[in-house]
């Protein structure tokens, strides 16, 4: 359980099915919260941010400005919530972008449509060129309705909450690194609710196997515990 500090009691039940151990879910569920695993909704908080206008800078070492940040490209295929990509740098033009859903396309073929919101990158001359040639219907979402993108916006907040909050990178290098064995664990080890907790990559192969073992894992545990 420790392994997986951010997993719900119900993910963990799913998970020890999947190992063959059939535990009852609410001994599993008071296991996880005598281990002080329960993962807390926390409310979200308004900031209230109180500009401070630029002020003459005189004489050395009077002020210094950072301004170094990563930045995260997600794709995720809305049917399957299978994370096609995760790449990892500290800017993506519409050219990047675009080799990244090409590298996609060539293991699994071109999309019917693409949702996104309206970045620079994805709102380029170079972003639409290529939409049209290779005939993708573009969905660009309203700008402050992130829920019109709601499935990579559920994927990207587990990804800050599972992966970015957790990890400590010392450098861009560290941190693609460790973005690779993150995508790899979401789709093929971590149960997806909307998918009757199957995995991404099971749900993909439409495995009568797996889709017996949750069946029979929700039967001997119950549906009555609310989640934690």
């Amino acid at each position: 359980m420790h392994e997986k500090p951010r997993f719900s009691n119900r993910k963990l039940h799913v998970l020890l099915a999947f190992l063959g151990v059939l535990a009852n879910l609410k001994r599993v569920f008071r296991v996880y919260r005598e281990a002080g695993l329960a993962v807390k909704r926390k409310q979200r908080k308004r900031l209230v941010r109180i500009g401070r206008p630029l002020t003459p800078v005189t004489q050395a070492n009077e002020e210094w400005a950072l301004g170094r940040h990563i930045r995260l490209l997600t794709v995720m295929g809305g049917h399957t919530r299978e994370c096609l990509a995760l790449k990892v740098d500290t800017s993506f033009a519409s050219q990047r972008v675009t080799r990244v859903l090409e590298r996609i396309i060539a293991e699994r073929g071109v999309p019917q449509r693409i949702r996104c919101d309206k970045g620079l990158e994805l709102t380029s001359r170079h972003f639409l060129a290529w939409c049209l040639t290779n005939r993708i219907e573009l969905l660009h979402i309203q700008p402050g309705r992130p829920m019109q993108n709601g499935r990579v916006e559920s994927f990207n907040g587990k990804l800050r909450d599972e992966f970015l909050n957790i990890n400590w990178f010392r450098n861009l290098f560290e941190a693609r690194k460790q973005a690779a064995p993150f995508r790899r664990e979401n789709n093929q080890d971590r149960p997806h609710s909307s998918l009757a907790y199957l995995t991404p990559a099971a749900f993909a192969r439409g495995s009568v196997t797996c889709r017996t073992c949750i069946m029979r894992c929700a039967e001997f545990g119950g549906r009555s515990l609310p989640h934690a």
